[in-house]
């Protein structure tokens, strides 16, 4: 594409994010995207073909500007199952208030809306992905306790981890984003590794 297309193009992501974030849960149309990204709405569909392309192109965008890739390094190159487990909690869970209003309007529409429910289902397969990781690290470093299997403790993980218990205990009950990340740390561990 053309840099041209490319300043469209992201004309268009920030346009979503914005209605995304201040959308409170409600739908957000091709139209009002199209609107406030000052376009037509045959331009918008000239660089994403579906709405439910756009959602899943607008996620990979707040990626690369939150640098994901750069935020799961330490996971990804930690030298033990233990400091695996530890750096990706701190990743993902210092990541969750930084994508709360985006994966907090997905998260309310994905139940009516099949777009929505698209984008956010590859967003969660792909955060599991990195449990996974996790879970496989402490297998492969016989540290995985023999309590569960690692598909087992990888869903565990992947619900604990999960936006809502972020949302229930940092929004809902106060708790600080400190006391959070310890707390899902410690609790990992004792759940996750061989006494």
């Amino acid at each position: 594409m053309s840099s041209k297309n490319s300043e469209t193009r992201n004309k268009i992501l920030k346009a979503c994010v914005h209605l995304l974030e201040t959308s409170q849960g409600k739908e957000v149309r091709m139209t009002d995207i199209a609107r406030h990204a000052g376009i037509s709405r045959q331009a918008l569909y000239l660089h994403f073909a579906t709405r439910a392309e756009l959602l899943i192109a607008t996620t990979h965008y707040v990626d690369e500007l939150l640098e994901s890739e750069k935020r799961l390094a330490a996971s990804r190159t930690a030298e033990t199952g233990i400091q695996r487990l530890d750096a990706y909690i701190e990743a993902w869970g210092s990541y969750i208030p930084e994508v709360y209003g985006i994966a907090g309007a997905l998260l309310a529409m994905k139940d009516t809306d099949e777009a929505a429910a698209k984008a956010w289902n590859e967003r969660m397969e792909d955060m599991r992905e990195g449990c996974e990781a996790a879970i496989n690290a402490l297998q492969n470093d016989k540290t995985l306790s023999p309590a569960y299997s690692p598909d087992e403790a990888t869903d565990i993980l992947w619900t604990m981890l999960s936006i809502r218990n972020w949302e229930l205990l940092c929004i809902e009950r106060g708790w600080s984003q400190k006391k959070y990340l310890e707390n899902l740390k410690s609790l990992a561990r004792r759940a996750f590794l061989a006494s």
